[in-house]
Order: structure tokens, then C-alpha cells, then sequence
């Protein structure tokens, strides 16, 4: 019997020119997956989606509405191209838990069979789009704070939001959480931070993910959500806005309960460094991290150096 995986996808930030396309060239499963999202997305994002992540420009693979189909189309052709490598391209692989980082919980969801790859492209095309339009909506961004422990950045948050909007939003490892919120609180929050000894970085961001000023992408979320098709994933897959599997709430089914996580997901923080550290004490498996990008790796070596992610950016 196969050793189960563990499955770890990566989330926005992990684009790049080339994304995946070691898989496209070594891989007909992996290519079909590509194929598949050009004719679901025809010319939506001003070129079709292969050439833009192959060929860019960079400056339009990076803008949100065209990185997180991006991202999300490279993730599952990685993990087709896999699972025929090991020669289990109906999907025969054992899994022990899937996870994702914020968009990549779309990704882990659909690797466990929960949703369709379709239906997977089309929610996070509408999702990038809508998080560009509450960004675009409000002045807005995000800050990364090293060194800093959970306690610290909540001190950053209230000492620098005074009536804007400004909150935790990825806690990502130890020692790295970002923060987000309106434009004014950020740069109030950098010189609070500094003041506290700490290191904040301004991110190139379209805005403030994970805050309330993503209200209005959360709606449109919610309407496409109500309409997708969800089935029982077929293993463990963690929400970010828990840290824990997904799971019926005593009130909702399962599918449901899916729903408004993922609705909640984008005004919630992400706890990846909790999620992590869920898995570690309750699942067994061999961690591999899917295309593109290695991030998740380099963040398991901060929150637990005991664990070795396998990074299958290329076919090995």
C-alpha cells in the first residue's frame, strides 16, 4: 500500500513566469489540465491562461484576478501529473489531510474531490476578481512584522488602527505575521512597530486581504458559492479560518459548512502556521507540496524543522 500524502498548496504570491510548465511538457495529464482552463476561461483574463503563465507579461500574471486562476490551474496539473507518475492517474493515491494557504485551500478542496477543477477555476476567478474590486474600492494593504509573536501584533493593531480599519490577517510562521487594513492605519502600524523593535515590511499587495474591507468580495463569494456543487472531501482538508478540518457544525452538512468557511475566509485570518501544527500532531503521511513555488516549504522549516516538505514544483 502507497504511503498517504499529505498535500500542502500554495496560495497567491507563489506565481511566476514558467509556472508549472516543467509538468506541462513531461505530463499529457498535466497538460490536459491546462487545456481544460483555456476553454473554461476562453480569453477572460486578456490572453488565455497557459500563455499568461508561461509567458506573462509578469506584470499581469501578478495582478490578483489573473494570479489566483494562475495558481490554482498550475496546483491541480501538478497534482494530476503526479498521480499518473505514480501510476495512479484515476486518483487511487492514498491522502492523509490536504491543506491550502488562503486561495490554495480552493486547491486542496478540489485535490480531495470535494470540488470539480471546473468548478474550482470558476470560483477562484470570480473570487480574484472581487477581491481586485474591494481592494481597488479602498485604500488599502498589508504589512508583514518580523519577529513579532501573536500578542505583539494585536498590540501593533490596536495601538495604530484608531478608527480605520486595520487587523491580523496571516499568521504564517513563527516570528511572521502579516497585517491588514486601510492605507493611513498601515503606515501608522509601521512606525508602531518600529517603535516595539520589530521589522515591518509594506507588501506589493492590491489590498487588504483577510479584513473587513473584503466584505463586499465575501458577498460575491457567498452567491457563487450557494450555487457550486460540494461533495464529502475524501480525507481531512483544514479551513484556514479554524485551523482545524472542515467539519459540520451540528446545524449545517457538511457542504454547508464548507461554504461559510470559505465565504469567511476572506475577512478571517489565515492560520497556516496553526494548521501546520495541527497536522503535525494528528496525521501521519509524506508532506508534498504542489506547484508552483516552494513557500510552504520554507515556512514548515520555520514552524516545525522536524517535518520535510517534498517541493514537486518540477517532475522529479
Amino acid at each position: 500500500m502507497a504511503t498517504p500524502y499529505i498535500i500542502l498548496c500554495p496560495g497567491q504570491g507563489a506565481q511566476g513566469l514558467g509556472m508549472a510548465k516543467a509538468w506541462f511538457d513531461a505530463s499529457p495529464e498535466a497538460r490536459k489540465v491546462f487545456e481544460t482552463a483555456d476553454k473554461v476561461l476562453g480569453n477572460r483574463l486578456g490572453s488565455p491562461l497557459t500563455k499568461l503563465c508561461f509567458e506573462g507579461p509578469l506584470d499581469r500574471l501578478n495582478q490578483t484576478d489573473a494570479a489566483q486562476p494562475a495558481i490554482f490551474t498550475a496546483s491541480i496539473a501538478c497534482w494530476k501529473g503526479m498521480l499518473a507518475k505514480n501510476g495512479m492517474g484515476n486518483g487511487e493515491q492514498p491522502l492523509a489531510a490536504t491543506a491550502g494557504l488562503s486561495l490554495g485551500e480552493y486547491s486542496a478542496l478540489c485535490v480531495a474531490g470535494a470540488i470539480s477543477f471546473e468548478d474550482g477555476l470558476e470560483l477562484v476567478t470570480l473570487r480574484g476578481r472581487a477581491m481586485q474590486d474591494a481592494a481597488v474600492a479602498t485604500p488599502s494593504s498589508m504589512l508583514a512584522l518580523i519577529g513579532a509573536d501573536e500578542e505583539q501584533a494585536v498590540a501593533v493593531c490596536e495601538k495604530a488602527r484608531e478608527s480605520d480599519i486595520l487587523v491580523c490577517a496571516n499568521f504564517n510562521a513563527p516570528g511572521q505575521i502579516v497585517l491588514s487594513g486601510s492605507k493611513v492605519a498601515i503606515t501608522r502600524a509601521v512606525g508602531v512597530a518600529t517603535g516595539m523593535g520589530l521589522r515591518a515590511t509594506e507588501l506589493q499587495v492590491a489590498g487588504a486581504f483577510h479584513s473587513p474591507i473584503m466584505k463586499p468580495a465575501a458577498e460575491a463569494l457567498a452567491t457563487a458559492l450557494a450555487k457550486t456543487t460540494i461533495n464529502n472531501p475524501r480525507c481531512p482538508v483544514l479551513s484556514n479560518v479554524t485551523a482545524l478540518p472542515h467539519t459540520t457544525d451540528g446545524t449545517h452538512s457538511l457542504a454547508e459548512a464548507i461554504r461559510r468557511r470559505l465565504v469567511e475566509q476572506l475577512e478571517k485570518p489565515v492560520r497556516w502556521a496553526q494548521s501546520c501544527t495541527w497536522l503535525a500532531a494528528n496525521v501521519a503521511g509524506d508532506y508534498h507540496e504542489l506547484a508552483p513555488g516552494k513557500t510552504l516549504s520554507g515556512l514548515m522549516r520555520r514552524i516545525d524543522k522536524n517535518i520535510k516538505v517534498t517541493s514537486d514544483d518540477q517532475p522529479q
